[in-house]
């Protein structure tokens, strides 16, 4: 019998004692989402929806019809959904508030709506990530205090990777699973149960043409992987270009991803909120380590929404060996 997303979290749901299905029907808002989202990168250069959109958005990206599409599509389902105080996308400058009462406004859901855009035209894998808090009530009732929250305080987080076939990855604090989309049936069917990063592996992925900009310990902790000297046998290159994507292969397969601070990106490329943050929490949850060099990705405290961060992601080893070299290197 087959196990769907929805069955698989009412299945959670009822280990927790005061679970109201408020939390299952939030999710379901972020998978119905994706399923929009899925259908209009399959139609392709046959719905017209390829090619530029004509805007810059906040981060000074040209914007594709696709990340349009996709923000809107989130907004628009997770709009509706009334346990939600405040919506957080890489697209818009500022969050959208939504139910502010603080006794049904719940949860904070910040989202990057289409990872890897500049892929699309070319038909290359991109995806969907998310992160969801729960709402901070004090006596302020300061909405942003909700928003701005280290990484160890959320309570899910995933990505989905519309690929050779959809597949949705979540942690909600109980280990990692995953679904694949069925389109037979239109449903989200579990196909990874407690999925687990290798301790080490054969990869990394990095955009190493940008190397010469790099702080000199990456370079030779780079190096190091050619050589082989971290298990004796050299790593193999495997970059996408597509953060969702490089990193849902170092799920299954080990290894490490980095995206290191360079001359050009002092602070790092990636967005903690809702890049390195939600994909922190599942490599943790996995048995992988996510650090910014020095500092576990999970323990940054966000000044801003759209804060950037460097990014190392993967295998314990991998990670503890670069982690090890810069503590030698100060």
């Amino acid at each position: 019998m087959i196990t769907t997303v929805e069955q698989h979290l009412l299945k959670q749901q009822r280990s927790v004692s005061d679970a109201t299905g408020t939390f299952s029907w939030l999710l379901n808002g972020i998978t119905l989402a994706t399923k929009m989202v899925e259908a209009k990168i399959r139609m392709g250069a046959l719905s017209d929806s390829l090619g530029a959109y004509g805007a810059v958005n906040v981060q000074g990206e040209h914007q594709q019809k696709l990340d349009v599409f996709a923000n809107e599509a989130l907004l628009h389902t997770l709009g509706l959904r009334d346990s939600v105080a405040a919506l957080v996308s890489e697209e818009d400058e500022l969050p959208m508030m939504m139910n502010l009462d603080p006794e049904r406004g719940k949860y904070i859901v910040i989202f990057d709506p289409l990872d890897g855009s500049s892929n699309i035209d070319v038909n290359v894998n991109v995806g969907t990530i998310f992160s969801i808090h729960k709402r901070v009530v004090s006596d302020k009732d300061d909405i942003e205090e909700s928003i701005l929250q280290p990484g160890y305080k959320q309570v899910a987080a995933g990505y989905v990777v519309y690929g050779p076939s959809t597949v949705l990855v979540y942690t909600a604090g109980s280990g990692v699973h995953g679904f694949t989309l069925d389109p037979r049936i239109g449903a989200y069917v579990l196909s990874n149960e407690s999925m687990k990063m290798p301790e080490q592996g054969p990869y990394y992925s990095t955009n190493d043409a940008n190397a010469d900009t790099w702080p000199p310990v990456y370079r030779e902790y780079l190096a190091m992987l050619r050589r082989g000297e971290l298990g004796g046998k050299p790593y193999s290159a495997r970059y996408i270009g597509s953060l969702v994507a490089d990193f849902h292969r170092t799920l299954l397969k080990g290894g490490v991803f980095l995206y290191p601070p360079s001359t050009k990106s002092k602070k790092g490329k990636l967005r903690l909120m809702y890049e390195a943050n939600p994909l922190a929490f599942i490599a943790e949850q996995a048995g992988g380590m996510a650090v910014n060099g020095p500092t576990r990705i999970m323990d940054l405290q966000p000044a801003h929404i759209h804060e950037r961060t460097p990014f190392i992601v993967g295998s314990r080893r991998e990670v503890e060996a670069l982690q090890k070299a810069l503590a030698e290197a100060e």
